[in-house]
């Protein structure tokens, strides 16, 4: 299920209180994962090796980081993403393939590759220097109208879903099957649910879940960012400015970024974000099981 912190919670499934996380359906266990150890002198060596034009840069860590990668300030203009284990690090060549691409088609900044990194150090894969997006996540406290927002991003939406989707990356292992047939993640969710026994209404998720599996989607693949989450969407003055990280972009059904309509959205937000989206009812069902809201 695609929630904003990539893993199944009471809150993803219809209820605040809090619990235990659980793996994430659509991904590995990330809890599982061995992790090399990266840290900001890593880090400095490696950009002092291999780009020495920034070896004088200092490097901090994010105050923000994440569970995909991990991520570092190089000077003020720059962050250096490193990829914290192997499924993730498929996805660094992707992006510096197509994100220039996408960029130039949209309308809100996304990340701009500006150099890969070699494996070195120890460090066994390929990482990143992006320059750096000016913003802060899109908790709703900092947004200032969310409907203008959900406008916003479902116009962002539509402009990606038509580029020209031919050789984009189907869905794969690359973005855990973001973008293919919810049947993969069948098992995993009803695994999920089971857990939460006692603590969400299971009969109400099952439902949902069963709904979305009755649909699917037939028509040409589109672009999805794959983890449209409040983390991945940046503020400045109250309103939408960026969307980061596309770890998981790739090719398929865009019902896996129709989950923020239930985990940011409510009501009139959700509703403006509905309206513009051209996509039909089973779309929706397949985004709504996703996250398994009532």
């Amino acid at each position: 299920m695609c929630v904003s912190d990539s893993r199944i919670t009471e809150k993803s499934l219809g209820s605040t209180s809090k619990v235990p996380r659980v793996a994430c359906v659509g991904a590995i266990d990330k809890m599982d994962v061995e992790k090399p150890v990266i840290d900001a002198t890593l880090v400095h060596r490696m950009v002092a090796a291999q780009f020495p034009q920034w070896a004088d840069l200092p490097v901090r860590s994010a105050a923000v980081g994440g569970w995909d990668n991990k991520t570092f300030h190089l000077g003020e203009h720059m962050v250096v993403r490193l990829p914290s284990a192997a499924d993730y690090s498929v996805q660094v060549e992707k992006e510096h393939r197509w994100l220039p691409k996408l960029a130039r088609l949209l309308p809100l900044p996304i990340p701009t590759p500006l150099a890969m990194g070699a494996p070195a150090e120890g460090y066994p894969w390929r990482w990143s220097v992006y320059r750096w997006i000016e913003g802060d996540a899109a908790v709703p406290e900092r947004i200032g109208d969310l409907r203008d927002f959900a406008s916003s991003l479902a116009q962002f939406l539509i402009a990606l879903q038509r580029i020209d989707a031919t050789d984009g990356p189907r869905p794969g292992p690359h973005n855990f099957w973001r973008g293919g047939s919810l049947t993969t993640y069948d098992a995993e969710t009803r695994r999920a649910i089971a857990l939460l026994k006692g603590k969400i209404d299971t009969k109400a998720a099952t439902k949902v879940w069963e709904a979305a599996l009755k649909t699917t989607w037939d028509r040409p693949p589109v672009w999805i960012h794959g983890d449209l989450s409040d983390g991945n969407l940046l503020v400045r003055a109250g309103r939408l400015s960026a969307v980061i990280d596309f770890g998981m972009l790739g090719v398929g059904d865009p019902a896996c970024d129709l989950s923020i309509a239930w985990t940011l959205f409510s009501d009139e937000s959700r509703e403006a974000f509905r309206a513009l989206l051209p996509l039909d009812a089973g779309t929706w069902a397949r985004g709504r099981g996703l996250c398994g809201r009532p």
